[in-house]
């Protein structure tokens, strides 16, 4: 059986409304459960308490594994598998790499990335994810509370005095 949460959830029409709401929390040491934008929100990650994301040290090692494969496959053709001299070229001529070696490193790095990225979401083929509301990822912004760890009254009073435009209710 599937993990239910009972939520309250505030729309707020400007960007600006919601980083001030979420200050406002943050003062107040109140514990929000998610806050959903359209777009990244300059300022909103060290409000939430969220760390700057690994991924790039991911892409980083993904790129070195690809530039490896390419330098080490390449030395191993060209001086032990099929050493054949054409146009005057040495056997091993790292000049002739590089290009194969740049292709393979974006190559790994960025397919590396993407699964990375998949597989630490939870994202995939079969996943369904609730949707909280269509338009969070059109124009509107929106800060959603469990209501185990805040109560619903206190939730939607929070909600209101901070500007949202619209106040919902929905178990997902």
């Amino acid at each position: 059986m599937a993990n239910h949460k009972d939520i309250v959830y505030g729309i707020y029409d400007d960007e600006t409304d919601l980083l001030r709401a979420v200050k406002v929390a943050h003062d107040k040491h109140i514990d929000i459960m998610d806050v959903y934008t359209p777009f990244p929100v300059h300022g909103l990650d060290p409000l939430l308490g969220l760390s700057e994301s690994r991924l790039h040290i991911a892409g980083f090692v993904y790129g070195m594994i690809g530039t490896l494969t390419a330098f080490l496959g390449m030395t191993w053709i060209f001086t032990k598998d099929w050493p054949i001299i054409f146009g005057g070229k040495p056997h091993w001529s790292f000049p002739a790499f590089v290009p194969i070696m740049f292709e393979l490193t974006v190559l790994f790095a960025s397919i590396g990335m993407v699964v990375t990225f998949y597989v630490i979401n939870g994202l995939g083929p079969g996943v369904v994810n609730p949707t909280i509301d269509l338009r969070l990822t059109d124009d509107k912004f929106c800060i959603a509370f469990d209501t185990h760890e805040t109560s619903k009254g206190d939730a939607e009073a929070f909600l209101r005095s901070t500007g949202a435009s619209e106040v919902h209710s929905k178990t997902i």
